[in-house]
């Protein structure tokens, strides 16, 4: 009987490695260095590893790789929100709704005004306006009236009880509530209103 070359029982190591499973140990060999290494790192080195990651991943110029929060118009949009939340109190205490709320002052400023061009100031649509008007009227806040030197225009004034209403909500804003100082209130302001009226003439353009 032939004896067999390989000692019964022997580990499969006791057999030399081919060159290809070799590599793949050494490789596997570096990963678990590797992974050592990293659990060995201070966290807040690992820390700035992600958000470098992060940064790399997210470029808000490319629109490949732009998030929600890279998107100006959904910064306003949520801004407009933000300010609804906290403009309720006020509006609830003055029995308004804000499109209510910003035609009476548009009428304190402007005092006997047309329709078209009350609607042109507060950036609202004549089937829009219309209804707010005439609740406004309802509730006493103002009048209309043709205009007599021309029947086809209406002309819109505010009541007493109007100015009283009007008078009656000074002070009663959100700037302190903004968290910005006297100097980028202004400039916040400028930038959001040159942005609105690039906006309109791009849509003008088109």
């Amino acid at each position: 009987m032939k004896k067999t070359s390989r000692t019964k029982g022997a580990g499969a190591d006791s057999q030399p490695r081919s060159p290809s499973k070799a590599a793949a140990d050494q490789r596997a060999e570096q990963r678990h260095e590797q992974r050592a290494e990293q659990r060995a790192e201070p966290a807040e080195h690992r820390t700035e590893h992600r958000a470098d990651r992060s940064n790399a991943a997210t470029d808000a110029s490319d629109p490949s790789t732009q998030r929600l929060a890279d998107y100006l118009c959904f910064a306003v949009y949520s801004a407009n929100l933000a300010f609804g939340r906290a403009y309720r109190p006020i509006l609830d205490e003055l029995g308004l709704t804000y499109t209510q709320y910003i035609t009476i002052i548009v009428l304190w400023e402007m005092g006997n005004v047309t329709v078209s061009a009350l609607g042109e100031r507060l950036f609202l649509e004549s089937n829009t306006l219309t209804p707010i008007l005439k609740k406004l009227e309802a509730m006493g806040y103002l009048r209309r009236q043709r205009d007599p030197s021309d029947e086809r225009q209406v002309l819109v004034s505010l009541t007493d009880a109007g100015r009283d209403l009007r008078e009656n909500a000074f002070g009663r804003n959100l700037v302190e509530a903004t968290g910005l100082n006297a100097e980028e209130f202004r400039k916040l302001q400028k930038s959001v209103t040159t942005l609105r009226d690039n906006l309109i003439k791009h849509t003008h353009n088109e």
